[in-house]
């Protein structure tokens, strides 16, 4: 068992090191030179991705060696010290090259496998989420400071919900089909284009539920903490689970959390979307 306050110490090293990259990629974006691909010919990743993925990983191995990274861009690292560190370089790829400014850095850190830390910072507006284990979570953007909590509605019939969609064509039909059933049944839909910035919002009350299948634990990690920390309900597949798994994420205020889970089943939201 580990002591209350180290979910904390692992929080603020987060947070600083999401700050420190966040400013390297500013300082590199008017440099992008190259932009390759991952899963499709629509799924870019820039030098600025892997750059920053190296900053990050080079900074955990400088201050804390015997930890473990999991990482987008493929800075893997076994833990010898039971802390492993989540990392997206760049979570909103496709924000951040064509400059729309909802695009992020996420650093989670779980211990033997279970979440207790994470920051996740919006890098064009430099405005930055927090949350550790038992300690809330805040947000801060220039001189302000606050706690987040949810929203406490707890009808999704007027409910605002936040989703994403795959880079995959195939899996895009499914979505939008299970869209097609959802969308009746709620407030209406918010697709921003950042996993880690959409459980951020759940946190901070400017949308009251989030959804996606298949996503990476680095696009959720940071996330789900502070979600979970402002007081929502979250529910991911673990840290083996991968995109291609099609399975779902989820974060609710406490309050709509109930009422959620009756429409997701539904809509058959909870079934894994394979392509």
């Amino acid at each position: 068992m580990y002591a209350s306050e180290i979910p904390a110490q692992l929080r603020d090293f987060a947070a600083e090191t999401v700050q420190a990259a966040a400013q390297l990629i500013r300082q590199r974006r008017g440099e992008l030179i190259e932009v390759n691909t991952k899963s499709s010919n629509v799924d870019p990743v820039t030098e600025v991705d892997t750059a920053a993925e190296e900053f990050i990983a080079q900074r955990i191995r400088e201050a804390r060696p015997q930890d473990g990274i999991l990482g987008e861009e493929g800075a893997d690292k076994a833990s010898e010290s039971g802390v492993q560190w989540i990392v997206d370089p760049i979570d909103g790829t496709v924000n951040f090259l064509y400059g729309i400014p909802e695009y992020a850095v996420s650093i989670g850190a779980a211990i033997d496998g279970e979440l207790v830390a994470g920051a996740v910072i919006n890098v064009a507006r430099d405005r930055l989420y927090m949350a550790a284990l038992g300690h809330g979570a805040e947000v801060r953007q220039g001189n302000d400071a606050h706690a987040l909590r949810c929203r406490t509605n707890p009808d999704p019939a007027t409910c605002l919900v936040a989703t994403g969609f795959s880079y995959l064509a195939s899996r895009r039909v499914q979505q939008a089909q299970l869209l097609v059933e959802l969308l009746p049944q709620v407030r209406d839909i918010r697709r921003m284009g950042a996993a880690a910035l959409d459980l951020c919002r759940v946190a901070e009350g400017s949308v009251d539920i989030y959804y996606e299948h298949g996503i990476n634990p680095w696009d959720f990690a940071a996330g789900a903490v502070i979600a979970r920390e402002a007081g929502a309900e979250v529910s991911h597949p673990g840290f083996d689970s991968r995109a291609a798994d099609g399975d779902l994420v989820w974060a609710a205020s406490a309050a709509a959390s109930s009422r959620w889970q009756e429409v997701m089943t539904g809509v058959d939201l909870l079934t894994p979307l394979r392509s």
